[in-house]
């Protein structure tokens, strides 16, 4: 995505919230709100923006922001920490990936070496950078982990191929992945560094790439640990930097849902959600698509058809599989992740601006 738009992107999402009118809403809202799901907002003492986050377990998570800011915490919510990379006011963290309480990798955006991965192994106690973008056109966005010691990371086009990182060493080194394997990108095409789920995996080898920006929307998919890739057009809005998919989430290698639509305030996203039945060959749109633009979604822990998306203006819960969505919740929130169903205590976090994060909790009558 170009400087401009990124920096259009930073300010638009949280403008929604207030600007938002009529324009912005479907049918998820006439179908009136859900009342057995509710966010329970946390006091992180922060006001930075979190697009990244990462749900360890229903008692710790991570989120990681704006002015170079990770918090932490271990007790649900109720305490956070600051373990911010010492220095790092200057970066934009728009990702984070966490194994554990100990072991956790947070992605830098920006053009050129603003693009840095940093990686902690106590809890945020000290950092250390694993990788720093020495390209002047590159520009990193999103990255995954398919398990605790294999990931990639996703960079937009230079050259009209999109960039792409691996590690085999639990993020403490990276290096380029051949392009090759990569379908040229169109023009205008980009990833979103919007949610940390431009790049998303399932299982030891699969990995999805959300796009927007060009005539069409795309989801690339990889059985190979991102050595080759497949693209699939989505049904999501197209024909402008603004619009696109902005969020993937699969929960098994053939059942995956895509977010998105257009960021800019009081714009229609008619189409702003859809679902894939055979890991992302074909998409079908949502029949009740969410209220407006979302740029986060994940699947619930012990579910087959639960789901979450979020945005600025609102969140959904789908229980069929992404074929409709209902309102509970208005508050603005970027990215939203669920701890794996392995976790003890498996629970869902929802974070964005203002230093808001929240868990999911079960509506009280």
């Amino acid at each position: 995505m170009g400087k401009t738009l990124r920096t259009l992107l930073t300010g638009a999402c949280g403008a929604a919230l207030a600007l938002a009118g009529p324009a912005a809403t479907t049918s998820a809202q006439t179908a009136g709100p859900d009342r057995h799901m509710a966010w329970e907002v946390k006091n992180t003492g922060s006001d930075a923006r979190f697009r990244g986050l990462a749900a360890v377990s229903r008692a710790t998570a991570w989120a990681a922001g704006t002015k170079g800011t990770v918090l932490l915490t271990r007790d649900g919510g109720t305490t956070w920490s600051d373990v911010s990379p010492p220095g790092a006011r200057g970066l934009e963290f728009r990702d984070v990936e966490a194994f554990d309480a100990r072991n956790a990798v947070v992605l830098a955006i920006g053009e050129g070496d603003a693009s840095r991965i940093l990686r902690t192994e106590d809890g945020g106690t000290t950092w250390t950078e694993a990788f720093r973008n020495p390209d002047p056109k590159g520009f990193y966005d999103c990255v995954t982990f398919f398990d605790r010691r294999h990931g990639i990371a996703l960079g937009d086009p230079v050259d009209g191929r999109f960039r792409l990182l691996e590690t085999h060493d639990g993020g403490r080194a990276w290096r380029p992945l051949p392009t090759a394997g990569l379908p040229a990108a169109l023009s205008g095409e980009a990833a979103f560094a919007a949610s940390g789920q431009c790049v998303v995996s399932s299982g030891p080898r699969d990995a999805w790439i959300a796009t927007g920006g060009a005539a069409v929307s795309r989801v690339l998919h990889s059985t190979d640990r991102g050595r080759t890739w497949t693209a699939t057009e989505a049904p999501l809005p197209a024909g402008d930097p603004a619009r696109g998919v902005f969020g993937l989430a699969f929960r098994d290698r053939a059942h995956g849902l895509a977010v998105g639509g257009d960021y800019r305030a009081g714009q229609p996203s008619p189409r702003a959600a859809a679902a894939t039945g055979d890991g992302g060959r074909a998409w079908r749109t949502a029949a009740l698509p969410p209220a407006a633009y979302r740029s986060g979604v994940a699947w619930l822990p012990h579910t087959r058809a639960t789901a979450l998306a979020v945005g600025p203006t609102g969140s959904e819960l789908t229980t069929d599989g992404g074929r409709t969505w209902r309102t509970f919740d208005t508050g603005s929130y970027d990215t939203v992740d669920c701890a794996p169903a392995a976790a003890p205590g498996a629970g869902c976090w929802a974070a964005g601006e203002k230093g808001r994060i929240a868990r999911l909790a079960p509506r009280r009558a």
